[in-house]
């Protein structure tokens, strides 16, 4: 049932986002008050998600962002099935880079570099990096459960010559292409939940206690990587901006905890800024930090 269930999205979706981006964000409108007000989609999560995050807003203030999030969020959904039909012609006017000039100076020496971003704006769209980047590049990723629509997800991810890998393989990619003098840029989503046995450091995020991966800052130390920080800015709908932010030219010798708390600090900041533009409805905080635990 699965597999038919797959086979029948995927046709209509083929066929639905064959119609030009203003088009599908006609069904954006619609899939946000389907989302907001019919289906209810994890309202109470994102409801206490916000007030959580800032308790010195107003209900009226949360009440808003929350609005703009669910209209975000099904923006997003329809721009990722885009990615189906997105031509590299389309995605290079919708995507744009700035502070390239970052990334070139690293490749002229030669060094690797791990990237972290959040799930914020549009993070699905920068396909095209190894283009832009001249790296070979990595994604670091977490299986979904489903198998039909992973493939899907990463058929999209990796059409452009970008390679997924499992968080469990990425130091085994990373030192089989040092073998062949292959440089790498791999990309970390810094907000991903960690299972709670792989929790190894908690930190305050958003005015709460926060389980985050260390894996980023731990490569980079052990392997003398820089580290930059990709923050996706939305320019306009259906069009958004990635600007490089160099965090360290040389990571070796830094504790994982100093390179986690630079890389969740720039995204907390880069929330506050436009909190509507994050995945509220994420069970980001599920995991209750233990009494005792420093």
């Amino acid at each position: 049932m699965a597999a038919i269930g797959y086979y029948l999205f995927y046709g209509l979706n083929w066929i639905i986002t064959l119609l030009p981006l203003p088009v599908l964000y006609i069904f954006s409108d619609f899939l946000y008050l389907v989302l907001y007000n019919v289906a209810g989609y994890r309202r109470k999560v994102v409801a206490t998600n916000l007030r959580n995050s800032f308790p010195e807003k107003t209900d009226t203030e949360l009440k808003i962002i929350e609005k703009k999030f669910y209209r975000h969020l099904a923006d997003i959904i329809i721009e990722t099935l885009k990615s189906t039909h997105l031509t590299k012609l389309n995605q290079k006017k919708r995507f744009t880079y700035s502070n390239l000039e970052i990334i070139n100076k690293l490749r002229e020496e030669k060094r690797d570099i791990i990237a972290v971003l959040g799930h914020y704006n549009n993070w699905e769209w920068p396909t095209l990096l190894p283009y832009y980047l001249k790296y070979k590049t990595i994604i670091i990723y977490k299986p979904l459960q489903n198998k039909y629509f992973n493939n899907f997800v990463n058929n999209n991810r990796s059409k452009d010559g970008i390679v997924l890998t499992p968080t469990s393989q990425v130091i085994r990619e990373i030192i089989n292409y040092r073998k062949n003098n292959i440089n790498t840029l791999s990309v970390f989503i810094s907000d991903q939940i960690p299972a709670m046995g792989d929790i190894k450091y908690w930190t305050t995020f958003l005015n709460q206690d926060t389980a985050v991966f260390t894996g980023a800052g731990k490569i980079a130390s052990k392997y003398d990587m820089a580290i930059v920080f990709f923050h996706v800015q939305k320019v306009k709908r259906g069009y958004y901006n990635l600007d490089i932010e160099l965090l360290f030219d040389h990571a070796k010798g830094l504790s994982e905890e100093v390179i986690t708390e630079k890389h969740v600090r720039r995204l907390e900041e880069i929330i506050r800024e436009k909190p509507e533009n994050w995945i509220w409805s994420h069970r980001r905080w599920k995991h209750k930090k233990p009494v005792g635990n420093g």
